[in-house]
């Protein structure tokens, strides 16, 4: 299944592209941490320049912190890893990943970024380092390919061509000393990503408001190549999942949904297979922590870099989300293998079998949930969840496949519209759009007509 990674990355490597950068002044320049990403580089690098999108990865370094400095400590400082400020190819998104994906980082991961045009940096930006419960269920070819990492949260920057990093082990146990350290997991590496260039369109044209072309049909992304399935109707949604009226299901309108084509996927950095459930049973909700710095028409690229992130730095088979959606409310297809069926995603470690994670994009831990992200997901699961006949109020059965909150094999009974702390231990979706689930079950239920 995951061959074509395998063959020119390595069965040890994430997938993170190496690009040549100018090092500075009496610095050698960036190596790969694995010899076989080498490979990889040479092929981006005939492309042209951020057509299709491009990633830094660079191997993080012992630092010496401000204490150590003070102290002289030299065990201390072999604990913090990062990179100084630094000049970089230009870059959008940021996270850190490490070898072993089975590894958590305990501790802090923290960057600065430099604007591009301004030379503004920023102030200091956290990284959210407890990723690992996005991930595909163990057991899996996805999650056994030897290709997957560790890794962060994503944070979108906007624009930058500067960076500097650090990363902080925890240090364990209240006044707990500064010579003891949690270890940081091996392999630290900084992946810089840029997202590309939006898709081409019409000049002046809206990617997110240009509907499709064609008579409306159930699934049409791969088939007609459509940028944006239009809303449909009760009606025409009933006739286009081939339900009889006389059925009366309970089943919402089809939202209008941006394809993968419509916020611009590049098809060759997947693979090209597909996974599928049985069916879909309930919905995970998530946050996808990649800050709310970010307007409405820049979410196809937010996207486009999560999508790389997933793929080529964590080494995930394609974007871990089966649905996003931006805080505007535009819904946005994520895995790929079509909007209708029950695609096996990567989403909620433990419970990716017969289930669909949404993201929404942005950060919900102290920020509220603009209420159109809300509305889009009453939407989207009144739809989703009515071809599987599923009721967004209900509760079903799930059997986990092992999280650090249920063991495999153990039955869970969750809601139908779940949080993704339901089924692990996670702040995520954040604890202010956690609140809105139960605004979003009552709405969601109320379109399927319940």
């Amino acid at each position: 299944m995951r061959a074509f990674i395998a063959s020119s990355l390595g069965v040890t490597c994430a997938a993170a592209l190496v690009l040549p950068l100018a090092a500075p002044a009496g610095a050698a320049p960036d190596t790969p941490a694995h010899p076989a990403t080498a490979g990889s580089a040479s092929a981006d690098a005939t492309e042209p320049a951020g057509v299709p999108g491009s990633t830094q990865s660079l191997a993080l370094n012992p630092l010496a912190s401000p204490s150590v400095r003070a102290t002289g400590a030299p065990a201390a400082a072999a604990a913090e890893q990062g990179l100084p400020e630094r000049d970089v190819q230009p870059f959008s998104l940021v996270g850190v990943v490490w070898d072993d994906v089975n590894t958590e980082l305990h501790g802090t991961a923290q960057v600065r970024t430099r604007a591009t045009g301004t030379g503004r940096w920023s102030d200091w930006q956290d990284l959210e380092t407890h990723n690992a419960e996005h991930s595909a269920d163990a057991g899996t070819p996805e999650r056994d390919s030897g290709a997957v990492r560790g890794s962060t949260a994503p944070l979108w920057v906007g624009d930058s061509d500067g960076v500097e990093v650090r990363v902080r082990p925890e240090t364990p146990g209240p006044g707990g000393s500064a010579q003891v350290h949690v270890p940081l997991p091996a392999g630290l590496r900084l992946e810089l990503v840029d997202p590309g260039k939006d898709p081409q369109r019409v000049p002046g044209a809206d990617p997110a408001q240009t509907p499709a072309t064609g008579a409306a049909g159930a699934d049409r992304t791969t088939s007609l190549g459509a940028a944006v399935l239009p809303a449909l109707s009760r009606a025409e949604t009933e006739e286009a999942a081939g339900l009889a009226a006389a059925a009366k299901p309970f089943i919402g309108p089809r939202p209008r949904i941006i394809t993968r084509k419509g916020w611009g996927a590049d098809e060759k950095l997947r693979e090209s297979g597909f996974a599928y459930t049985k069916t879909v049973k309930a919905a995970f909700i998530h946050h996808s922590a990649t800050g709310n710095n970010y307007s409405c028409s820049q979410a196809p690229s937010v996207l486009r870099g999560i999508y790389r992130y997933h793929v080529k730095s964590s080494g995930w088979r394609d974007i871990g989300y089966n649905f996003a959606v931006d805080k505007c409310g535009n819904i946005y297809e994520g895995r790929a293998g079509g909007v209708t069926k029950a695609v096996m995603g990567a989403h909620t470690l433990g419970f990716n079998t017969n289930t669909m994670g949404i993201a929404v994009l942005g950060t919900f831990t102290s920020s509220n949930p603009p209420a159109a992200a809300v509305t889009a997901v009453s939407k989207l699961t009144a739809w989703k969840l009515g071809l599987f006949g599923a009721n967004p109020k209900g509760k079903v059965t799930l059997v986990s496949g092992g999280s650090n909150k249920y063991k495999k094999g153990k039955k869970v009974k969750l809601h139908v519209i779940s949080g993704h702390r339901d089924g692990f231990a996670t702040e995520c979706p954040g604890a202010r759009l956690y609140k809105k689930l139960g605004t979003a079950r009552t709405s969601s239920a109320r379109l399927q007509g319940r």
